[in-house]
């Protein structure tokens, strides 16, 4: 189905409207990448970070994982980085076979089936949390995303700041 500006425009408002009932400021948390290195959120402050739940068998996640990878790329060096929270039990050299065949960069952390709810609750997947470069939880996203949605989340929120 093809989101007309009108859709994707709604789709702004909401997550601008969600934007305050999921703020919390300073939220941090550690998990492992595939190679056992902690990362914390609290090591990105300065830079937007894209925290998306995941999972290898869920189709809607395997569908934003390009927009995703493109948003990061685009970013990563700049002001913004994604975070890949994988939640499932799935061992780490699937999981990094799997990776690879996706041409993912960005760090993909192995959360597990039950993540903390530092950042808010995870319904569903897949679910995106937009965080500040202060650490503040600005948005939070359940159902699939969208390299375009995050680019003018990011844009409109630093004008609001302006």
């Amino acid at each position: 189905m093809k989101l007309t500006s009108r859709k994707i425009d709604l789709k702004l408002l909401l997550l601008l409207m969600m934007s305050s009932a999921v703020a919390a400021e300073g939220a941090d948390f550690a998990y492992p990448d595939l190679d056992g290195k902690i990362h914390k959120l609290s090591d990105y402050r300065g830079k937007w970070v894209v925290v998306n739940y995941w999972a290898t068998w869920c189709p809607p996640c395997l569908e934003e994982l390009p927009e995703l990878e493109v948003f990061h790329d685009s970013h990563k060096d700049k002001d913004a980085l994604v975070l890949g929270m994988n939640m499932e039990d799935i061992g780490v050299e699937r999981l990094r076979g799997f990776v690879e065949e996706q041409f993912l960069s960005y760090p993909i952390l192995r959360v597990g089936s039950r993540p903390s709810k530092t950042l808010g609750r995870v319904p569903g997947l897949p679910t995106t949390f937009l965080v500040s470069p202060a650490g503040e939880v600005v948005a939070r996203q359940v159902g699939p995303i969208n390299r375009e949605t995050l680019e003018s989340f990011v844009l409109n929120y630093k004008k609001k700041e302006e």
